[in-house]
């Protein structure tokens, strides 16, 4: 094992933390293949909706995910790529139009394109987290995906810049630091689940990911090739279980075994003489309810989120044309009937998407939609290391490159490639 190829993802979800550590493998710098040594979980307090509400418990959190990942892979990390979320996060879109050098388009010109989109005044309480190159136009041919070598005399890109509150990321940062590690990167989460579980033809043919997660459900819309739009749905899978918790009067602990146990998504899927023994309690006594129950429960509030969501595409002008359909990852997923319901819902194709694609190693560990973050976080650094040939940083192990490799990683953070 090559302690420079080492990549560690961490995952601060509003119910659960997880932390992977990987080592890439393979030099495809398109899709690098990651071997996964080590996942830790530990359960998170210190959360609400994505942002740190308790910097104590989400330092807790975190440390004790990232050590039990440690102790599986048998090696000790200092940085990790960290994912963020919530409804703080904001997207708009960017143009920057340069006069070209010369005749035939260089890399100079396209950098100094890119630049240009990405100088946007940026408010005091955001920082610009991601800024990705849409599409490029030289004189008036629009649509280009990469224009060096093309002849003209004016090249304009379109650019899709993502901000995120200061205040959120300075608190994620700090859990980290608090729990002695070092944030590598904030990546935003849902394009860390899109880099692990959508091909590049549904990209190209329109596909929504839709993550599920316990305080938030993210939405990234994708259209020939490229990320179209973020959004933030404030309910999730917590949502869930709250109405199970006054539904069926039982404390949230047992709210949620029952949900995990026995939670089906999509009423028709159980049978009429299914039944559950609920908790007992002194007051209450042994109660059994049927099973249609606990399903309607959950049918009414997933489909409502589902509702929610669809708007949201319905509002970003992308209704009927993800011709992908809809991909959903996150906790929440995994339930059963959730993709029937989501079939239903939205009226398109639906599939649950997992890690599994250039992923070895412990696999088996990551093969659940609620992996679908973490182990994309762990891809996006193994881009990052063939894009820049930064090493992760390992105890007692090497450092990052001298100051010209530096300088580059720098120039490439400032906008993906072709990541998204």
């Amino acid at each position: 094992m090559n302690p420079e190829r080492l990549v560690a993802g961490l995952d601060i979800g509003s119910a659960k933390t997880t932390a992977i550590i990987a080592e890439v493998v393979g030099e495809l710098p398109k899709h690098p293949k990651i071997r996964v040594l080590g996942v830790g979980q530990a359960k998170t307090m210190g959360m609400r909706r994505g942002v740190v509400a308790d910097i104590e418990e989400t330092t807790r959190s975190i440390r004790k995910a990232v050590q039990d990942a440690e102790r599986m892979a048998g090696v000790e990390v200092e940085a990790v790529y960290a994912g963020i979320a919530g409804e703080h996060v904001q997207a708009m879109t960017s143009h920057g139009v340069v006069a070209v050098n010369g005749e035939e388009i260089k890399r100079g010109d396209v950098d100094r394109a890119n630049e240009v989109a990405r100088a946007q005044v940026i408010p005091q309480d955001r920082e610009l987290l991601h800024a990705i190159p849409q599409e490029y136009t030289v004189d008036k041919n629009e649509g280009i995906r990469d224009p060096v070598g093309m002849i003209g005399m004016r090249l304009e890109v379109e650019m899709y810049l993502v901000t995120i509150g200061s205040s959120p990321a300075m608190n994620l940062r700090k859990s980290v630091e608090r729990a002695g590690y070092e944030t590598r990167e904030l990546v935003l989460e849902p394009l860390a689940s899109a880099l692990c579980v959508l091909t590049e033809d549904e990209k190209e043919l329109g596909v929504a990911l839709v993550e599920m997660g316990a305080g938030t459900t993210d939405l990234a819309i994708f259209h020939e090739g490229k990320i179209r739009h973020l959004g933030t749905i404030n309910y999730g899978g917590n949502n869930v279980t709250s109405d199970i918790v006054h539904g069926l009067g039982v404390t949230q602990a047992d709210a949620e075994r029952l949900k995990e146990q026995y939670g089906c998504a999509y009423e028709p899927l159980v049978r009429s003489d299914e039944s559950i023994q609920l908790p007992s309690t002194v007051a209450q006594g042994d109660r059994q309810i049927p099973r249609e129950l606990l399903a309607h429960i959950i049918h009414q509030r997933m489909d409502e989120i589902f509702d929610l969501v669809s708007r949201e595409i319905a509002n970003a002008g992308y209704a009927g044309r993800l011709s992908a359909g809809i991909v959903l990852t996150g906790g929440a997923a995994a339930m059963s009937g959730v993709a029937e319901l989501a079939a239903d819902s939205f009226g398109t194709g639906v599939r649950i998407g997992s890690p599994v694609e250039n992923v070895g190693g412990l696999s088996d560990s990551v093969d659940s939609p609620r992996f679908a973050t973490v182990v994309g976080l762990a891809q996006y650094g193994a881009h990052r290391l063939h894009l820049s040939g930064a090493t992760a940083k390992v105890r007692g192990g090497a450092r990052a490159g001298d100051g010209q490799v530096d300088r580059f990683a720098k120039r490439v953070k400032d906008w993906l490639q072709d990541f998204f």
